[in-house]
């Protein structure tokens, strides 16, 4: 789906949404603007209908689709996007009524991670769920579907088309997986390696927009893209950070959460997301700004959860307080670490309480090595936090933040402070 022609003219958008009260319908509506606008359109306007159901055939009551139409011949709007998922039915009855091209709130959110996707594995994660979401949806599509036009019912040509096209996904779906599976091995390598070596992972997971890429290039210099946008990150980036005490661990950007996100795009990126729930730390950012922090909160803290991250040290940090009148959030919101990753205001509690959090296989040591065992400091220097070694006439005298494979081969060399 291409939501910007060649000749660059903006897409005009019409917003609709069915109010079932199983959801925040209105918080759910502003964040669908904030897709629309990341995903290169302009959202004109929306409009709503309360219904205990959507309808199976339009999606919208009669009446409301005449409004639809009237909306979208009156301001020239080339584009309605549905804030649900609709069914091919669905589609095809509004597009028929409205002359209007009809896309639902997954098909946008596919389209702004096939955007922003840049690596091999993000490619083919985007790929994958595009495919998983098309599958289902070829049947019904009957003549559209057929190379020739068939016939009554449209069996025939139009039939085999769509089987010809379900055998090719579906071939296509197995070659992503096991690609995928390659990619998964070495990203599972790496991680085993990380281990052996003592790396500290450290990952910052939460709401898309949260501002996730600048607090990790204020900390790393990390020259991740940032952006007031939606998903303008989804390629996870690993970075080297040196904490206060001296301990050096791996901060890991993650792909953004929104509310209500398409499972199809949770278990295509259920790797990138495991990636951060298999961290020693996970920081949880939250835009402090927004109305809705305390549920951008639970919807991370749900899915760690569903990640089997209970026993790992989440530490709740709520960014963008420079926004905030008085740059205080609200009083609930006391026992969490209050931060502006844009001007680094707070980012100097941020880092204490990483480093409150490491895990107990870090030891801070002062040893005295003799001259004959020297070698074990290249060792602490390449696999370890060197902090300071001085020559004096029994050895050199070190301080280092060592693991607790080094440390063992270091503990007869330790001194008092």
């Amino acid at each position: 789906m291409e939501l910007i022609s060649n000749e660059e003219k903006v897409t005009r958008a019409l917003l609709v949404s069915v109010d079932t009260g199983d959801f925040d319908a209105e918080a759910s509506l502003d964040e669908l603007f904030e897709l629309v606008r990341s995903a290169g359109a302009e959202p004109v306007f929306a409009i709503t209908q309360k219904l205990q159901k959507p309808e199976s055939a339009t999606f919208v009551g009669t009446g409301k689709l005449e409004e639809i139409k009237r909306a979208c011949e009156d301001n020239e709007l080339d584009l309605i996007v549905a804030d649900s998922e609709l069914t091919p039915t669905q589609i095809k009855n509004i597009e028929n009524f409205t002359g209007v091209r009809v896309i639902d709130r997954t098909t946008l959110i596919l389209d702004i991670f096939a955007l922003r996707a840049r690596s091999k594995e993000g490619k083919l994660q985007v790929e994958l769920a595009q495919l998983k979401y098309t599958l289902p949806r070829l049947t019904g599509k009957g003549i559209e579907m057929s190379r020739l036009g068939g016939g009554i019912g449209t069996r025939g040509p139009g039939e085999t088309k769509i089987e010809t096209d379900r055998r090719h996904i579906r071939r296509r779906m197995e070659t992503l997986r096991e690609e995928l599976a390659d990619v998964e091995k070495h990203r599972q390598m790496l991680r085993k390696r990380r281990e052996k070596d003592g790396v500290i992972t450290c990952a910052i997971v939460g709401y898309t927009n949260a501002g996730k890429s600048t607090l990790m290039n204020y900390l790393t210099n990390a020259g991740v893209l940032a952006q007031d946008k939606l998903f303008a990150t989804l390629d996870p980036t690993s970075r080297a950070l040196k904490l206060p005490s001296g301990v050096s661990v791996m901060l890991i950007d993650t792909v953004g959460l929104v509310r209500r996100l398409p499972h199809h795009l949770v278990e295509a990126f259920r790797s990138t997301l495991e990636e951060a729930a298999q961290s020693d730390i996970i920081i949880n950012l939250c835009d402090a700004s927004s109305d809705e922090a305390r549920v951008h909160l639970e919807v991370t803290n749900d899915l760690l959860q569903s990640l089997g991250c209970g026993d790992t040290p989440v530490i709740t940090v709520l960014n963008k307080c420079d926004l905030i009148d008085g740059g205080t959030p609200a009083q609930d919101f006391d026992s969490y670490i209050k931060i502006s990753a844009k001007t680094g205001e707070g980012v100097d509690r941020l880092l204490e309480a990483i480093d409150n959090n490491l895990p107990v296989r870090m030891k801070r040591v002062k040893l005295l090595v003799p001259f004959s065992n020297a070698g074990v400091i290249s060792e602490i220097r390449e696999k370890c936090t060197l902090i300071s070694e001085d020559y004096v006439a029994e050895g050199v005298e070190v301080e280092a933040v060592v693991d607790e494979i080094i440390y063992a081969k270091v503990r007869a060399f330790e001194v008092d402070g």
